[in-house]
């Protein structure tokens, strides 16, 4: 096996291994400054860190504001007041070795005001900004501004293509990498679009290949392209290694790290990782930020398919094939569903699924009375934590008047509830689990045989050896 080299990042030598920023306080400043402290470049996150006592323990943010605005604005300020936290921690830790960067989702309410705020107060500390979750345009001249390196995360050479030529091409010097994700084999959100099949994955090497070829004709081809989503050792990777046609190529461990001493996840938490099977990670469209996600098919994922797998379509005038009249409550006027759907609803209501939701899809759906007042309740308590939340309807804009214009959609769920809930301790049965799928590895891998759970130094220090 290839051993791997140091290579120039953020304006110093170091190990071309990175850590993957996860939210809600799961890349912290401890887990970033050991990756730093080792060489490499450790990454946190600056979604929403979680509140946290002076023993260390984390707990729920408590909110004041009355409407979604409000609250909206309370959880930009807390998580620039986190992220600052998290920079020097991670600083103090790291020794002043290795590079810190932040990570940061574009579709987060107050993207801009987080990054221009955290960098204000902390020069000399971070040293890049990863940036994914949409469409970046204005995080070089945001870079620019603060002289940090950028790294847009995207899934294509077009994305890629369409960054530059809108803005990167004003501030090509500080462009620190282009991270590759893929958008089949990453945890958390990924970048598929409707020109891509979630079904059939296409191998990275080709589409590696292509953005390679675009930044090179960009005059780019001294920028490392990071490899993420998949990653889990360099054997796949030995051959890209030194390969004119990728390299300068770096990669980003984003689950691994999850099991590790520092990582602040719950010992239930780095148990179940260590009991995943392939196929435990299921693609889904459930979150709702709009986007694709990987997550443990655990009870609360299989909850959600259960839920989504509930709903009829139905007109409101009568049409071919929608003839069957259908009260759904008895406050709204009839609708038409097709004769097909009756016998279903028939049997959903029997099983105590009696309770209609309509979706944005002009679909109804049915659940129990019980879960119908949990996720209207998770709807008007909205923290209007991102941009454009489907979940809620909550928009960030207030031209639209703080709406997105569709209706809430009640197949999803309250991301930020769920996440924080996981970082305090809950049962994480009940919680969403973002994960790779390449995470069953943890149960093969001679490094966690026994249950063992190494350090950030040991996991970078295996995988650099090639083992």
């Amino acid at each position: 096996m290839k051993k791997l080299q140091k290579i120039k990042l953020s304006g110093v030598e170091v190990y071309p291994i990175i850590e993957g920023g996860k939210g809600i306080g799961v890349s912290n400043g401890q887990t970033a400054g050991a990756f730093a402290a080792a060489d490499a470049v450790g990454t946190l996150s600056g979604v929403m860190p979680p509140a946290r006592d002076e023993e260390g323990n984390n707990y729920h943010l408590e909110f004041s504001g009355k409407t979604r605005k409000d609250r909206s604005a309370e959880i930009i300020q807390h998580s620039i007041n986190g992220s600052v936290r998290e920079i020097k921690t991670a600083y103090k830790v790291s020794g002043g070795k290795g590079r810190i960067h932040m990570n940061i989702l574009w579709g987060i309410a107050g993207a801009e005001t987080i990054i221009h705020e955290v960098l204000k107060q902390t020069k000399g500390m971070i040293h890049g900004i990863t940036c994914g979750a949409g469409m970046p345009y204005r995080l070089a001249e945001i870079a620019a501004k603060y002289n940090v390196y950028y790294y847009p995360i995207v899934s294509s050479d077009r994305a890629f293509t369409a960054l530059w030529n809108r803005s990167y091409k004003n501030v090509p010097d500080l462009l620190g990498g282009v991270v590759y994700e893929d958008p089949w084999k990453a945890g958390g959100h990924n970048g598929l679009t409707n020109k891509e099949n979630p079904a059939q994955p296409e191998p990275p090497i080709n589409r590696i290949i292509s953005l390679r070829k675009a930044m090179n004709k960009l005059g780019r081809e001294h920028v490392p392209i990071i490899m993420a989503g998949g990653v889990w050792d360099l054997k796949p990777f030995e051959d890209w290694i030194d390969n004119p046609e990728i390299a300068p190529i770096a990669f980003q461990l984003g689950t691994r790290p999850l099991l590790t001493k520092e990582s602040p996840i719950s010992e239930q938490w780095k148990e179940k990782l260590l009991s995943l099977q392939k196929g435990d990670v299921v693609l889904n469209k459930y979150s709702s930020t709009g986007f694709y996600s990987s997550a443990v098919k655990n009870q609360f994922m299989t909850e959600l398919q259960e839920r989504a797998s509930r709903q009829i379509e139905y007109k409101e005038q009568a049409e071919e094939g929608f003839v069957v009249p259908f009260f759904y409550s008895k406050h709204k006027p009839q609708v038409y569903i097709r004769d097909k759907d009756y016998l279903k609803t028939q049997s959903w209501e029997a099983s105590g699924y009696n309770k209609k939701l309509i979706t944005p899809d002009e679909t109804l759906l049915f659940v129990t009375q019980e879960k119908a007042s949990e996720i209207q309740k998770d709807q008007t308590n909205c923290k209007g934590c991102l941009a454009a939340c489907k979940f809620s309807s909550w928009s960030a804009n207030p031209e639209t008047n703080y709406s997105t214009g569709r209706r809430a959609d009640p197949r999803s769920f309250c991301i930020f509830k769920t996440l924080e809930n996981l970082i305090c301790g809950h049962d994480i049965e009940q919680e969403l689990l973002f994960s790779g799928h390449n995470s069953y590895n943890f149960a093969h891998d001679p490094l966690y045989k026994d249950g063992n759970v190494p350090t950030v130094k040991e996991l970078i220090d295996t995988f650099i050896s090639g083992n």
